[in-house]
C-alpha cells in the first residue's frame, strides 16, 4: 500500500526536538527522511556512546522512520555533498541558529537556485530576522516569553512551565503542516518556498482570548489552576478515598445531571446556581460547594455514575494508568520501535490516523551514520571506495 508521502525526499539537518519531530512526522507519513548528522557525536540528543549506537531514550522519541547520514558540514567537501543532495531533495528541515545556513553558503537564495522546487522548513526560537533572531531558545524559554508560563499554575501561586515540552512538539507539528501545505502549493506553481516556524509564535498560538482581552480593555489574563476560565463548575476535585477527579459539568444538561446524582437538586432554587452565567459569576462559591459534595463519595462510585450520565469527567491518571487505559490499547497509541542497542522500545506513536494510507513504523531509529554508504550510493552514485576516502578525510 502506498504511503501518503511516498516519493517525497527529506533532508533533516535539525537536532534537539522540534526539527527532528517535524521530520519524523513526515517520515511517519512515508517520506524518505535522511537525517544528516555531524560525525562522531551526531545529534545533540544522542547519548555519550553515540558512535556505538548507545543512544538515550530522548533520541528514540523523535527519530524513527529515518536513515542516518554522517556528514561534516564544517568541511568544504561536506558542504559540496550536501549541495548536491539538495538538488535532488523535496524538503530540507533545519533548526540552526538564524544565519548559520547563510554562513555555509546555503541560505534560501542559494538553495532555491540549486533546486527551485525545494521546500525549506526553517525552525527557530524567534524567527529568521528581527531584534531577537539570534537569541538561543528552547521550549521553556518560549513558554516564558510567549506568556504561557504566566498562565500556568495555581491562582495566586508561582508561574510554572507545562509538564511536557509542548512547544517543541507543537512547533514541529506546525512545521510539518506547513511543509505539507507547501508541497500541495508546489503541485500548482511548480515552485518551492520557505516554511518559517518559531517557538515563540507557537507558544502565543495557545493564548486563547488573552491577547484580545488585553487589547480590548487592558485585562491581563492570569493563572487559574485547573479551573476553567469560561464556565463553572469545571475543575479538579478530591474524593473521599483520596482520589482526584476532573469534572466538566457547567452546561444546563450536565449540571442538572450532576446534582441529581449527588442528591443536591435543591441548589437549583438558588439564583447563584440557576444558569451557566450565574454559576460563572459565582465560580468561587460553586467550586467550593461542588468540592464539598464530591468529598462525600469515593472515586469509583462517582466515575461510574458520571460516565453513565454522559458528564465529561476523568481520573487524574498517572503514566502507569495511561499505559493501561483500555482506549489507549484499543487505538494502538503505544507502538514498539526497534533499536540496535536498546532492543524494542515502547513509545507513543503518531497521533494521526489515515484510513487509506496508514501511518506505520517501517524504519527503526538509526544509529549514527548507519546508512551513510547506502544513502551516498542511492543519491550520488558513490561506490564504497569513494565513501571510504571521504571517511579517511573526515568528511563522513
Amino acid at each position: 500500500m502506498t504511503r501518503a508521502l511516498e516519493g517525497i525526499t527529506v533532508l533533516d539537518l535539525s537536532r534537539y526536538v522540534a526539527g527532528p519531530y517535524c521530520a519524523q512526522m513526515l517520515g511517519d507519513f512515508g517520506a524518505d527522511v535522511i537525517k544528516v548528522e555531524k560525525p562522531v557525536t551526531g545529534d545533540n540528543m544522542r547519548g555519550p556512546g553515540a558512535a556505538t549506537g548507545d543512544d538515550n531514550l530522548y533520541m528514540l522519541m523523535y527519530n524513527r522512520n529515518k536513515r542516518s547520514l554522517s556528514l561534516n558540514l564544517r568541511h568544504d567537501r561536506g558542504r559540496e555533498i550536501l549541495a548536491e543532495m539538495i538538488r535532488k531533495a523535496d524538503v530540507l528541515v533545519e533548526n540552526f541558529r538564524p544565519g548559520t545556513m547563510e554562513a555555509m553558503g546555503l541560505g534560501w537564495e542559494q538553495v532555491a537556485a540549486l533546486n527551485p522546487r525545494l521546500i525549506m522548513a526553517r525552525i527557530s526560537g524567534f524567527g529568521q530576522d528581527g531584534p531577537w533572531a539570534t537569541r538561543p531558545a528552547f521550549d521553556a524559554i518560549a513558554q516564558a516569553e510567549g506568556g504561557l508560563m504566566h498562565l500556568t499554575g495555581d491562582s495566586g501561586g508561582e508561574a510554572t512551565m507545562f509538564g511536557a515540552i509542548v512547544i517543541d512538539y507543537s512547533t514541529g507539528t506546525n512545521a510539518a503542516l506547513g511543509v505539507m501545505a507547501a508541497l500541495h502549493a508546489r503541485e500548482r506553481t511548480g515552485r518551492g518556498q520557505v516554511v518559517d516556524v518559531t517557538l515563540l509564535d507557537t507558544a502565543m498560538s495557545f493564548l486563547m482570548t488573552a491577547v484580545a482581552e488585553y487589547h480590548q480593555d487592558g485585562t491581563v489574563m492570569g493563572r487559574m489552576g485547573n479551573r476553567d476560565r469560561y464556565s463553572a463548575p469545571t475543575n479538579s476535585y478530591r474524593t473521599r478515598d483520596g482520589g482526584r477527579l476532573h469534572l466538566m459539568a457547567a452546561g444546563e444538561k450536565h449540571f442538572a445531571a450532576l446534582v441529581e446524582i449527588l442528591g443536591e437538586e435543591e441548589c437549583l432554587a438558588d439564583p447563584r446556581f440557576a444558569t451557566p452565567p450565574d454559576r460563572l459569576e459565582n465560580a468561587d462559591l460553586v467550586d467550593e460547594t461542588v468540592a464539598g459534595w464530591l468529598l462525600r463519595h469515593d472515586l469509583d462510585w462517582l466515575m461510574a455514575r458520571l460516565v453513565a450520565a454522559e458528564i465529561p469527567c476523568a481520573r487524574l491518571a498517572d503514566i502507569a494508568e495511561v499505559v493501561d487505559n483500555p482506549q489507549v490499547k484499543h487505538r494502538g497509541t503505544i507502538i514498539d520501535v526497534d533499536h540496535p542497542t536498546h532492543g524494542t522500545v515502547s513509545m507513543q506513536g503518531n497521533p494521526i490516523r489515515l484510513t487509506d494510507t496508514p501511518v506505520e513504523t517501517y524504519r527503526h531509529v538509526p544509529t549514527l551514520g548507519q546508512q551513510t554508504e547506502e544513502i551516498l550510493d542511492e543519491w550520488l552514485d558513490m561506490d564504497a571506495d569513494a565513501v571510504a576516502t571521504l571517511r579517511e578525510d573526515g568528511v563522513v
